[in-house]
């Protein structure tokens, strides 16, 4: 039994830790997407256009401000989408390579 439950304990920490290492190698391939990304933007917080007197200009300012950063986030998730696109093919290169013939 204690050889079943120390086995258990042991694979648990193995994938703890490759998602660690997944997770590290992700957030790298983002930090270098981002790097190299000569528009990248930040999402704006402009507490002016959040008045509490919706006007037709209040209510045309928010929806810009809303607009902008819709497209940001768009883009961040891009970035997101590629970084894990080239983890996987990287792990699937790797695997490839391990591959006893």
């Amino acid at each position: 039994m204690n050889v079943l439950l120390n086995y258990l304990i042991i694979g648990r920490v193995t994938i703890i830790n490759e998602l660690s290492e997944r997770r590290k190698r992700l957030h790298d391939l983002l930090l270098t997407l981002i790097n190299k990304d000569n528009e990248f933007k930040f999402i704006e917080e402009d507490s002016s256009d959040l008045t509490s007197s919706y006007s037709d200009k209040d209510t045309l300012n928010l929806s810009r401000v809303i607009e902008k950063n819709r497209k940001i986030i768009k883009r961040y998730q891009a970035l997101v989408r590629t970084a894990v696109t080239l983890d996987a093919l990287m792990d699937s290169e790797n695997e490839e390579n391990y591959k006893i013939t």
